[in-house]
């Protein structure tokens, strides 16, 4: 059963999925990395871990499953323990009186199969899958968050000690509230809360005491659900514990702090910026995750296209000037940065880069940490990234006059600079530079392009049709001219030239039990004004922003509402998530 790399490589080779020049950068960096060849086919996008997968299936003779959408039976799932299945990726997904079918990852993992053989007493039937599937799976093994915390609140949380951070101070508390986080109960229900909030996708987690008890809410896909409620005994606690993880000083109850750590949950490493706010019931705290294995995306996958994407390739492969990205905070402006830098990051080039925080690392990229008590700031480590010989550089964010002066002058001075400004369209952007003291002629002179981004919930596979009536389609047309979304839809080629709305469909999310909203994920809508000599001159005349945005839409600048009703026509998102982002 054990698949080579040779039988692989010929498979690959004779399919025409690879040439052999890319096979042959394949072996190279397997035998520099000390890979499998299989693996970094994987990592670095040659083929995709589904279709990688199925590959082997079909050379092996083994047959394919997919489980990514699959509901696995309670009793089918528990006759593989939960430890087994996660530590060997491998699950079982169907069985009858003798057979029991098992996806995995691993053909050759034969030891695995025996002991489910002897501890089922059933026939194996070996099936390969995806990770994706696998965890998937997985994911289906845990109890709700709910069900978890009644377990574990009635076994342990009354020995949680109850201390008053209004009444006891000095050393004596700090010390209390030190050993209060160091006990069992304190530290299963944090690890429990960060584990559901990875498993349930959440980007951020909230923690916010109320006067009789503790809400807990995670951020997924940018909207807040409430997840748990807890004692109110345990909220010291969980603070203290927090702080321990995060460097925080325990015995500070008045004043904001800040602090992040370092959790790994399965395979999978998160980085946890944490904020500590006092609040009139206690401390409330928000954990965001980061994902540090996570991988740039691809212009097009993030939901760039046609105009839009002309004009980003365009600006970047200019040798110097400013790319900025706008929007409001968590709209994805730092992972539309990283995935521009990834078109960038070749070995001739030098891009250094100044953020808060470091997201992901990016191999050949000189990354630097803000860190604001000892002085690196924005400003000061942009400073010295001049002197560090860059061809590129990437400033996370432009939040001042010292910033903004210092990113100008950089693209004056022969360097490409890409950040971020948080404003609502495109065209704020350039007000807001001449907030922070920059001059009109300079801005003119250096910008090459700004990207104004919000992100939607993308629709799920299961999604409704319905073809608009007149009260929707007259109510679009408030929203934006109607003339130019019709225009937009034909040159997309959504409808055909004779066409009109009323002959489009849009959607409806449709829940299902591997859906639980409708949606899953998101997309980006886009707002693209490249800065031609046109805008340039109204730049330099110091006009309003929504003069810059009228020139730059009679150029074809597609706006971030047409942009989103386009992507609502295309099934990816729905009208109301479109107008919900765009309105807030």
């Amino acid at each position: 059963m054990k698949l080579d790399a040779k039988r692989l490589k010929a498979f690959i080779l004779d399919a025409e999925l690879l040439t052999k020049e890319q096979f042959g950068k394949v072996e190279k960096i397997a035998r520099t990395d000390n890979q499998k060849v299989e693996d970094v086919l994987v990592s670095h996008s040659f083929i995709s871990p589904d279709d990688l997968a199925r590959l082997k299936a079909y050379i092996l003779g083994i047959p394919f499953i997919s489980l990514e959408q699959a509901i696995i039976p309670a009793d089918v799932l528990e006759v593989i323990p939960e430890p087994i299945a996660r530590a060997n990726n491998i699950v079982a997904f169907r069985k009858d009186k003798k057979n029991l079918e098992v996806a995995m990852i691993d053909p050759d993992d034969l030891q695995t199969i025996e002991f489910i053989k002897k501890k089922s007493d059933l026939r194996i039937l070996p099936r390969l899958t995806s990770p994706e599937g696998i965890k998937a799976v997985l994911a289906q093994y845990r109890k709700t968050l709910k069900a978890e915390f009644r377990d574990m609140i009635k076994k342990d949380a009354g020995g949680v000690k109850m201390i008053s951070p209004r009444k006891e101070f000095g050393d004596k508390e700090g010390q209390n509230l030190k050993k209060v986080a160091e006990e069992l109960p304190v530290i299963r229900i944090v690890d429990t809360l960060l584990r559901h909030a990875v498993l349930d996708r959440a980007s951020d987690v909230h923690i916010e005491p109320t006067e009789k008890e503790v809400l807990v809410r995670y951020r997924i896909d940018g909207i807040l659900h409430d997840a748990m409620t807890l004692p109110k005994q345990v909220a010291p606690g969980i603070v203290a514990r927090i702080k321990v993880l995060s460097n925080l000083k325990l015995d500070e109850h008045r004043l904001p702090q800040d602090g992040r750590f370092k959790f790994k949950s399965d395979n999978d490493k998160y980085s946890v910026r944490v904020s500590v706010l006092p609040v009139l019931t206690g401390e409330k705290v928000v954990m965001r995750l980061l994902a540090e294995g996570a991988k740039g995306h691809s212009l097009e996958e993030l939901g760039l296209n046609g105009d839009a994407l002309e004009h980003i390739y365009s600006a970047i492969k200019r040798p110097t000037g400013m790319i900025l990205v706008t929007g409001p905070t968590g709209c994805g402006k730092t992972t539309t940065l990283y995935s521009i830098l990834e078109i960038l990051n070749t070995p001739e080039i030098n891009i250094c880069t100044v953020e808060d925080p470091i997201e992901y690392r990016i191999p050949r990229v000189n990354q630097t940490q803000v860190f604001p008590k000892i002085g690196l700031t924005f400003s000061s480590g942009l400073r010295s990234l001049l002197r560090q010989d860059p061809d590129i550089m990437m400033v996370g964010e432009i939040r001042d006059t010292e910033t903004a002066s210092l990113a100008v002058n950089a693209a004056l001075t022969g360097h490409l600079v890409l950040s971020t400004l948080h404003t609502n369209d495109a065209a704020g952007a350039i007000p807001r530079l001449i907030d922070m003291k920059i001059e009109p002629f300079l801005i003119a002179s250096t910008l090459n392009v700004i990207l104004a981004q919000l992100l939607v919930r993308r629709l799920c596979d299961s999604k409704e049709e319905y073809t608009p009536t007149e009260a929707v389609i007259k109510s679009l047309s408030k929203q934006c001219d109607y003339q130019r979304f019709i225009r937009a839809l034909k040159e997309d080629k959504i409808i055909k030239p004779k066409q009109e709305i009323s002959d489009i469909n849009f959607y409806h999310p449709k829940k299902s039990k591997s859906c639980l909203e409708g949606y899953w994920g998101r997309s980006g809508i886009f707002e693209v004004l490249p800065i031609t000599e046109s805008i340039r001159k109204l730049i330099d005349e110091g006009v309003f922003s929504e003069k810059i945005k009228n020139q730059a839409v009679k150029e074809g600048m597609r706006t971030m509402v047409e942009d989103g009703l386009v992507k609502a026509a295309l099934g990816v998102t729905t009208v109301e998530e479109v107008l919900r982002v765009v309105m807030e």
